[in-house]
């Protein structure tokens, strides 16, 4: 059996790595990217910490952030394809990007 300090310590590397992506990088879709494996580090957790209590709560958690999670991607790739239609780039450090308005 695997222990469980192990599922932790993957959990933090991945949600380092993923900070890290947001932090450093100005591609949109890298950025978005990273974002989700924060949230798959966070949904790791969940498992681990269920699996270490004997509760089917934590993968109950997971399946409705994954659904979220859908549902994140799906709005931020229509954002970035009409950001890209209008403007030509997927850069967040273009000022065009970084409002809202049109």
């Amino acid at each position: 059996m695997i222990p469980f300090e192990f599922f932790l310590v993957l959990a933090a590397i991945l949600f380092v790595i993923g900070a890290y992506g947001v932090m450093t990088k100005s591609n949109a879709i890298i950025v978005l990217m990273c974002i989700e494996l924060m949230l798959n580090a966070a949904n790791i957790n969940f498992v681990a910490f269920g699996a270490y209590n004997s509760d089917v709560m934590g993968q109950a958690f997971v399946v409705m952030s994954i659904s979220v999670a859908a549902a994140e991607v799906a709005v931020g790739i229509a954002i970035l394809l009409n950001a890209y239609k209008l403007r030509k780039t997927t850069e967040l450090t273009d000022a065009e990007l970084t409002s809202l308005r049109w």
